[in-house]
């Protein structure tokens, strides 16, 4: 009997009590894990830095509550942002020409400069510890090292400078040049020129899509030049809204701003066709979306709100007040619960 007993705890008893026991374990050892990062403020969802030009702010908003957490000061009319790493945001006040390093669990100024120019566009690329500032008065890019924010280099441009898009795959970096009607690119390693290409009327801004292609809102045309950086050829023009100005993607799709139509613009990234136009709030600017894809962010510079859009049901999920003139121009989507 007892053999037998002993036979039937090896083959049937003992795999169920293992595993029961084993998943119990990775039960406890989640567990642990979630309790360690909430205590020690491990990135559990993403976070919004919207910069507000009228109000001389910064708000930092959680995307999991969808709730406002800060709202800290930021003197010289705010506009340009860059989420970097290791706890770093970076913004350009315009009217006071400075350039910030802020910690993103403060909003204390780490570091900062005066340009003499025209700072308005920033973008971080993070693989290189640089930033690259827009000159909109001089027709160039400052190169900035990220920590002490001194100047490395500078890069000619089209006239009038303003948004600055990074490849993925850290290989380029493009320049919307408004009053040349042009994007400049250059090779993001050794900074070389690689081309100057014909765009629409006026590009604003501009961003790299997960394809690697470059898309641009003209916002004197009313469309949006599609470029291939690496041959420096356009591939297609499409139209949308009234002055399109920002661009995101998520869910295979393109999401852009229209300011004066109060929308966004849908177009998939397989056909270039319209999909869908979704009303948001007053005078859309700045637009970002989640590391999952799951949210899309919209800095509403005259209602002082802030748009959250499901890429998928493509309809608006939440509006949330802010602080006054939200721009967000540029990348403002941040990891982590601070």
């Amino acid at each position: 009997m007892t053999k037998l007993l002993w036979q039937l705890w090896l083959v049937f008893i003992k795999p169920v009590w293992m595993r029961w026991s084993n998943a119990l374990a990775q039960q406890a050892k989640l567990g642990l894990a979630l309790f360690l990062a909430v205590s020690s403020g491990t990135a559990l969802a993403d976070t919004a830095y919207i910069t507000c030009q009228n109000g001389n702010e910064l708000s930092r908003i959680d995307l999991t509550e969808m709730q406002e957490t800060a709202r800290w000061p930021l003197p010289g009319k705010p506009a340009g942002v860059a989420v970097g790493t290791n706890n770093n945001l970076f913004t350009v006040s315009a009217d006071s020409k400075t350039v910030r390093r802020l910690s993103m669990k403060t909003g204390e100024t780490l570091s900062q400069i005066i340009l003499d120019g025209g700072p308005i566009g920033i973008a971080a690329d993070a693989q290189r510890g640089r930033l690259f500032v827009s000159d909109w008065y001089n027709a160039r890019l400052w190169v900035l090292g990220t920590t002490t924010l001194e100047i490395q280099a500078e890069l000619p441009t089209g006239t009038s400078p303003a948004g600055i898009a990074i490849s993925d795959d850290g290989r380029f970096v493009a320049s919307a040049d408004k009053d040349a009607d042009q994007v400049s690119v250059f090779d993001a390693e050794t900074l070389h020129l690689l081309h100057r290409i014909a765009v629409g009327i006026r590009p604003f801004g501009l961003r790299f899509a997960p394809n690697g292609l470059l898309f641009v809102g003209n916002v004197g045309s009313n469309d949006i030049s599609l470029l291939d950086a690496e041959s420096g050829k356009i591939l297609a023009t499409v139209p949308v809204g009234e002055r399109p100005y920002g661009i995101a993607f998520a869910n295979n799709r393109a999401f852009v701003t229209n300011q004066y139509a109060n929308t966004l613009t849908v177009i998939s990234l397989d056909t270039l066709e319209l999909e869908a136009t979704i009303d948001v709030g007053e005078y859309p600017e700045g637009i970002d979306v989640t590391a999952e894809g799951d949210v899309l962010v919209i800095a509403n510079w005259f209602d002082n709100t802030v748009s959250f859009v499901d890429p998928d049901t493509l309809s608006v999920i939440r509006t949330l007040e802010t602080c006054d003139g939200p721009r967000a121009f540029g990348r403002f989507l941040g990891g982590g619960r601070q």
